[in-house]
């Protein structure tokens, strides 16, 4: 592949765009309307699709597709883009954006492909009914879907539970994927790793980190 760059500029515009919203699902067409909006500049799709390329052979990200749980299938349009390196996004951002929820993700998503794991977003698609009755479509995320071989877990990753409309809102999606893998949300608290009453795992981030084997032993 011909990595040659012309424009550098541009090319390092839309490294720190990702750089910003590490943590978010997005796609060539919606960085390009970003730059639209926010920078009043145009560039197309393919090129971005480029570059992107360019930044994962260099390992500086790295993608993560989006997989629908249910439907057993990868949904194409979206994906997640991580740092390999932290301290390289960090410093791309000149230390301005100290999201700690993005970045705890971004690390328990390195950690777990260090320990060999695939790592994939996941997705759980639901049929509601809104407030007239008729059926809407509902998409609730699973930050990682974690494999290797037979193995599968779950796993939320979540700077704070502070109460119990938070604990619901992280577990809501865990608690309507319908098979019996397990599922496991990950805290940056102090408090000792449990099994909640609705079957889910809650692991303090330093038990998870500081064990290489610790999902095996759950």
């Amino acid at each position: 592949m011909n990595c040659f760059i012309s424009n550098r500029e541009e090319f390092a515009e839309l490294l720190q765009v990702v750089a910003s919203v590490v943590g978010s699902k997005f796609n060539a067409t919606r960085l390009s309307d970003t730059f639209k909006s926010t920078k009043q500049k145009v560039i197309d799709r393919k090129t971005i699709v480029r570059y992107l390329e360019h930044v994962s052979d260099a390992f500086i990200v790295e993608q993560s597709k989006l997989y629908n749980i249910r439907g057993k299938n990868y949904i194409n349009s979206l994906s997640k883009y991580y740092f390999q390196d932290i301290g390289l996004r960090n410093a791309l951002l000149d230390f301005r954006q100290n999201d700690t929820g993005h970045i705890m993700e971004n690390i328990v998503y390195n950690e777990l492909r260090m320990r060999g794991y695939r790592v994939d977003v996941g997705q759980v698609t639901l049929k509601t009914r809104n407030k007239n009755g008729e059926f809407i479509r509902k998409d609730l995320e699973v930050d990682f879907v974690v494999n290797q071989g037979n193995l599968r877990l779950y796993v939320q990753s979540a700077h704070k539970l502070p109460d119990m409309d938070k604990v619901r809102q992280e577990s809501a999606s865990l608690m309507k994927i319908n098979d019996y893998f397990k599922r496991i949300i990950i805290v940056n608290e102090n408090v000792k790793s449990y099994w909640n009453e609705h079957g889910i795992y809650i692991m303090n981030l330093f038990d998870f980190l500081l064990d290489a084997d610790s999902l095996s032993k759950i």
